[in-house]
């Protein structure tokens, strides 16, 4: 997964300085998606060069856990606009019941041979048979076409400061 969002625009603005983001990615991560390897929705391409982390209707990320990473991280003169990113893209979230995908990434010789479709499909279809709707954030404008081909809309823009948009998307419940 680290490998994943190397070049990914929102991590590397978070973390600029390559050395830092691989220290500190593993963590965030885990904070932001680790939920769902105890709620049974982690998926993975069978060799792991894929990697879906859904949280199921109830659960959120471990915001304290991401907080702290984030203090670790990000030197206190540019914790501000990160940590105003992270609480603008709670205003996206939907009110009723629904699953987020925190993160879904694909190891960077692998992206582009299906591995991120395949792994949208095989949890689309868990939320569709609890009839529920699904939200994400894309962190990168590349990767909207493939969550606009398996119904996602973008809601809106998030930007602060100097950070990469950011594009709040919802699928309707199905």
């Amino acid at each position: 997964m680290v490998q994943a969002f190397e070049n990914d625009p929102l991590a590397r603005w978070i973390s600029p300085i390559l050395e830092n983001y691989r220290k500190y990615t593993p963590g965030f991560m885990k904070g932001f998606g680790g939920r769902a390897i105890e709620s049974g929705s982690a998926y993975f391409a069978g060799d792991y060069a894929g990697v879906a982390l859904w949280l199921p209707p109830g659960i959120s990320p471990d915001e304290e856990a991401m907080l702290a990473v984030l203090q670790s991280a990000v030197p206190l003169s540019e914790q501000g606009p990160v940590i105003d990113l992270f609480l603008q893209m709670r205003f996206y979230h939907p009110e009723e019941p629904h699953w987020y995908l925190p993160i879904l990434g694909v190891a960077p010789a692998f992206q582009g041979t299906g591995r991120g479709a395949a792994l949208m499909r095989h949890a689309l279809l868990r939320v569709d048979e609890e009839h529920c709707a699904a939200y994400l954030e894309s962190s990168s404008p590349r990767n909207v076409p493939l969550y606009e081909r398996h119904g996602f809309e973008v809601m809106g823009t998030l930007q602060v400061g100097s950070s990469p948009p950011i594009y709040p998307m919802l699928r309707g419940a199905r």
